[in-house]
This record gives structure tokens, C-alpha cells and sequence, in this order.
């Protein structure tokens, strides 16, 4: 036999056992496929959920939820989703309640038709352990979590994922997320690039933070200014509010439970005026009653359209708790009875809050990383004030000048909110009447601005 042949055959050996190594691997996300989840309408895209082991030895483990592309799975990025608290699910917050392709409706689930995986493949993470259906079967796991915990378990969790689907390596990698994810985005993103540096294996493409907590005192601090100018306190609590103790000084004293009494006089009058009656991450936004909440799962259509279901959470709650659902998701409840939006059982280092991540932000961009930070303008728990602050620093920080200067953005004829970009790797945008979770408020207007994100392109200048 020629050498020619014998090295055509190699060459088709190696090809064969390349590809049979691919089907096996791929096979590890067989069993995580979800034949189809209780009540839910008939979709084309496929569904995967179950665990990834982050460390054998404790048994800890994190569940996720990806919903592949509606359309071209295979020519869409993959998107990373993280919600904060710290300790709220992702789950259940942002795929079953913000941007994923299904909300609860009674016992029904409905489609989202301003999901997000109409534009990617998007994985839900509940992180850390002891968030959701993510467990330990040591309790001791749930003790004295940080952020550099968290940041070191989602980096090895992306790792094992990306065994259990092959075909992601390569592909497009962004990572979004809200409110505490302002700390856990950027820290696993950091993470991802130094690891790359050894194997080149993320191919990190951008990051998205949704009313992000990125400096303590800044985004806390703007919440009087917010309160005041929407009506919410009256001049003189703010004149306390201002003078006497902030939101920072209170929280900080709170954690280390030594609450001065003028701060205590403080807050017990912000809370008498600002009232319990009222979504402090939506100030416009009704709160959840449940006498209403019975009426209106006779009426609610059967897609998520311009009406906000503001009991969408503890319809959420319910559905997860089923048995059949919990069979379908192949979960498993660890150490609790219950699954819940937000860990009853976490013992997360509330001191990491003050710490910043705008630093590690400014280390993103100067990697060539773009960053987008976005605030729904109705939310007074972490302000755009605050928000808007902070990336202005940064970009005079970094020496960034503005490339589009401040003006409003469009959604179809309306006006979605305004926009500002640094350089070619630093935006700031605002979500026009959206919450603290702003794709739950401003579903379509959220889908807007994620579209642009994802293709690097400025948000729309007209109808």
C-alpha cells in the first residue's frame, strides 16, 4: 500500500474518532434534555436542565435552565444569566419571570413573546449553592459564602458545562445579569480572562448589568435624591435624610449591628412616608394582592403581552413546588422543603456589598471587553442616578471620550428610554418606565436594547 493511502486512511481514522469523541461528549447533555415541562405551549426549541458538580467531594452542585435559540441555535451566542439578591434564583426570577421564553399564568405556563432566546441560547444559572434547586450535602457549604467563592464555583461551572455541550466552546460567550450579579458578573469575567491566558477557552464577548450594584455608597446613597424627586418623602425627611444618615452609613451600621439612634429615627421616617404599599423596585407599579391575583388568572391571556402580572413571583413559587415540574427540570430539593425565589438557607458575607466592582469593570474595558450597564428608571433600590454617575467616572478614569452623546433611544414609535457611549466599549442606558428588574416591566423594551447589545450596534435613533 502506498504511503499516500496510508496516510489518507490516518487522516479518515482521526476524522472518524473525532467525531465519535464529539457524539459521546455531547451525549453527557442527553440526559438534562426536557422532553416537554407541565402546562407549557408547544415550542421548536430544544430545552435542557439538571446539575453540574462543583465539587465531588462535598457533593455541591449548581442546577441551570438553558433555553436553546427560538431560530439557528447553532449561529446565536451563548448568553450567561445571573441574578443577584445576593442569593435569588435565576431561575426562577429571571427565566420564569424576567426573560425567558415562559411566565406562570394559574396553572398554566404562557409564552414570552419578548424572550430573550429569540435573539440567543440562554443559561440560567442558580448560584451560589444553596440558591434554588443548587445544594451541598454538606450544610457547611451554606456558611460564610463571599463573592470570591461564588466567582471561583461559576467559572468551574462554566468549565463542566461546556463539556456536557461541546458545540458552545467556540461560540460568541456574553454574560448579563442584575442587581447583586453588578458583583458576580464582573468578578467571573475577570476570572474567565485570567483562565484564558492558560486555555484559551471562553470566548468572553461582552457584559450586560442591569441596575447593578457597583459602588456601595454611590448607588445606595442616590436613593434619597429618587425618593424626594418622585414624591416618596416629603423636604424635610429628606433634609434628614441627607444631613443626618444615609443609606450607606445605615446599611453598614445594620451589618455590623450597631445602628446609631439618629440613624434609626432616619429610616423609621423614610419607611413611615415612602410606605410598605409601595414596590420600592417600581415605584409606579402596583403591588401583588392575592384576592386580585384569583381574578385575574380567570382573565390573563395566553401570552405575555402589555399587562404586568405583578404576582408573577408567587405564581412562580407555586409552580416550581410541583412535583411534576420538579420531575420535568430533573430537580431535587436538598436540605429545604420548599423551592424559593431567594435563599432561606445562604449565609452570604453581606460585608462583600461594600466592597466595588466598578475597578474590575474598568479592567474589562481596558481588555477590549465591552460593557453595557443599563438602569430601569422606575427603581429606587439601586437608582440610574447612582448608575449613571459611576460610568461617567469611569470613562473619565479610563480617558474615554463620548462617541454618542446623551438623547433618547426608540421602541417601534415611543420613546424607550435614553442612551450615552464611551469610546467603543462603554455604554450607559436607561429603560423608559422599567423596574429594578427591567425585563419583567419593559419586556419589549428590554428585547430592544438586548438585540443592540448583542450585535454591537447604537440603540435606535427614530421610529
Amino acid at each position: 500500500m502506498s504511503s499516500l493511502r496510508w496516510k489518507a486512511m490516518a487522516i479518515a481514522v482521526t476524522l472518524l474518532l473525532l467525531c465519535f469523541s464529539r457524539e459521546v461528549e455531547s451525549s453527557l447533555s442527553l440526559s438534562d434534555k426536557i422532553q416537554e415541562l407541565p402546562s407549557q405551549p408547544q415550542v421548536g426549541f430544544q430545552q435542557y436542565s439538571g446539575y453540574v458538580a462543583i465539587d465531588e467531594k462535598q457533593q455541591r452542585a449548581l442546577f441551570y435552565y438553558f433555553a436553546e435559540a427560538e431560530t439557528d441555535p447553532a449561529t446565536k451566542p451563548l448568553v450567561l444569566w445571573l441574578n443577584g439578591g445576593p442569593g435569588c434564583s435565576s431561575l426562577g426570577v429571571g427565566a420564569f419571570s424576567e426573560n425567558g421564553p415562559f411566565r406562570p399564568s394559574g396553572e398554566l405556563l404562557v409564552r414570552n413573546e419578548y424572550s430573550w432566546n429569540r435573539e440567543a441560547n440562554m443559561l440560567y444559572l442558580e448560584t451560589p449553592v444553596g440558591v434554588g434547586f443548587s445544594y451541598s450535602t454538606d450544610s457547611s457549604s451554606y456558611v460564610a459564602v463571599n463573592d470570591k467563592i461564588a466567582a471561583r464555583d461559576n467559572l468551574v461551572f462554566l468549565q463542566k458545562w461546556l463539556l456536557k455541550f461541546p458545540q458552545y466552546k467556540n461560540r460568541d460567550l456574553f454574560i448579563t445579569g442584575e442587581s447583586y450579579a453588578g458583583h458576580y458578573v464582573p468578578q467571573l469575567a475577570e476570572l474567565m480572562l485570567q483562565f484564558n491566558k492558560k486555555e484559551k477557552l471562553f470566548n468572553l464577548k461582552g457584559i450586560a448589568l442591569g441596575n447593578p450594584l457597583l459602588e456601595f455608597a454611590t448607588d445606595l446613597n442616590s436613593r434619597a435624591e429618587f425618593f424626594w424627586s418622585h414624591g416618596l418623602i416629603s423636604d424635610s425627611t429628606y433634609k434628614m435624610f441627607t444631613s443626618f444618615c444615609n443609606y450607606s452609613r445605615y446599611v453598614s451600621e445594620y451589618y455590623r449591628g450597631s445602628v446609631s439612634p439618629i440613624c434609626s429615627r432616619v429610616m423609621s421616617q423614610v419607611g413611615r412616608e415612602t410606605s410598605r404599599f409601595v414596590d420600592k423596585y417600581d415605584v409606579t407599579l402596583d403591588v401583588c394582592i392575592s384576592s386580585v391575583l384569583s381574578q385575574s388568572n380567570v382573565l390573563n391571556p395566553q401570552q405575555v403581552t402589555e399587562t404586568i402580572d405583578v404576582c408573577v413571583e408567587d405564581e412562580t413559587e407555586s409552580y416550581l413546588n410541583r412535583r411534576d415540574v420538579q420531575k420535568a427540570l430533573h430537580a431535587r430539593l436538598v436540605g429545604v422543603n420548599r423551592w424559593s425565589a431567594c435563599s432561606n438557607i445562604l449565609d452570604y458575607e453581606l460585608l462583600d456589598l461594600e466592597i466595588p466592582t466598578i475597578s474590575i469593570v474598568g479592567k474589562l474595558i481596558k481588555a477590549g471587553i465591552p460593557v453595557l450597564v443599563y438602569s430601569g428608571d422606575q427603581d429606587s433600590v439601586i437608582p440610574l442616578t447612582g448608575s449613571r454617575t459611576l460610568v461617567h467616572g469611569l470613562a473619565e478614569e479610563l480617558g474615554l471620550n463620548t462617541t454618542v452623546p446623551y438623547r433618547v433611544w426608540f421602541e417601534g414609535k415611543q420613546v424607550g428610554g435614553w442612551t450615552q457611549v464611551y469610546g467603543n466599549t462603554l455604554s450607559f442606558a436607561t429603560i423608559r418606565g422599567a423596574s429594578h428588574e427591567a425585563p419583567f416591566s419593559q419586556p419589549e423594551r428590554s428585547l430592544v436594547l438586548f438585540r443592540a447589545f448583542l450585535g454591537g450596534r447604537p440603540l435606535p435613533q427614530a421610529f
